[in-house]
Order: structure tokens, then sequence, then C-alpha cells
């Protein structure tokens, strides 16, 4: 499976197209991938998109879906059908490796010109950079997370 880690900054050009930075096209071919055809989708937060590629989408979507009954409750139907929304199948266009991300979808998470990919094991985050920077906990509060989760262990 591939293993995304790391973050970059890019642009957004004139066509609203993104290119995929090397390191992360790289972890494809670390992980002895050829396919790079991949979903990106609004997160559940609404903050930023999720990229991952189809087969990390379909386990995870899968691992969302069995704990639903979406044909006998309404609530589930629905959360299940707002999930899904919005899902959109990319590829890296030749050399450059632009990905055409629908306009839709940049708009709902702020993002117009500078970008933030970030990697975070199974998917890549992609954030304005002003959001992602107002998204991510000061280190007083990562070294407290960090302490708390270590003495559950």
């Amino acid at each position: 499976m591939v293993k995304f880690q790391g973050e970059a900054v890019c642009k957004v050009d004139d066509k609203g197209r993104i290119v995929l930075p090397a390191a992360f096209r790289d972890a494809f071919t670390r992980a002895g991938e050829t396919d790079m055809t991949m979903v990106v989708k609004r997160s559940v937060q609404g903050t930023c998109l999720n990229l991952f590629t189809a087969a990390a989408w379909e386990q995870e979507s899968e691992k969302v879906l069995e704990g639903l009954d979406t044909e006998l409750n309404p609530e589930h139907a629905a959360f299940w059908s707002k999930y899904n929304a919005g899902v959109h199948y990319v590829t890296p266009d030749g050399k450059l490796s632009r990905l055409n991300i629908p306009s839709e979808l940049l708009s709902k998470v702020g993002i117009t010109k500078e970008v933030v990919f970030a990697g975070v094991g199974h998917k890549i985050e992609i954030w304005s950079k002003e959001r992602r920077d107002a998204a991510l906990m000061s280190d007083e509060v990562f070294q407290e997370t960090a302490a708390r989760l270590a003495r559950k262990r």
C-alpha cells in the first residue's frame, strides 16, 4: 500500500490544476504501484480535501460502510449519501503530474492560489495555506496530547 509522508506547498495554475509534488509521486514507485488513479473528496470536517489512492479509498469507504445500515436506517442512508457526495476520480496527467480537481471542491475548502499537500499515511490532505496554518495544533497542545496518549498505552 502507498504511504504518504511529508508536506509540500504548491500553486494552483490558471486552469485550476495542481501539480502532485514529486515526493508524493515517488511514493507510488516505492510501493511498486503503477496505477496512479486517485480519489479526491472533501474531508468530513469540511476543512480540506482528502486524496486517496483508489485502493485506499476502497478500504476507507468499506470501513465506514461496515458500521452502517443504509437500507433500514434513514439517518445512516443520508450520512452515506453525503459521505460519497463530491467523490471524484483523478489521475495525474503526463510528465507534469497535474491534478484537475473540480473547482467546486477547491472553492468549498478555500483553495485559490497556494496549496499545502500534507501526507498523513494512507492519504494526502490538500489544504489552503491559510487554513492549514490555522488548523495545526500548537506545540504545547501537541506535547500535552502526546503525553496523554503515551499514558494510555
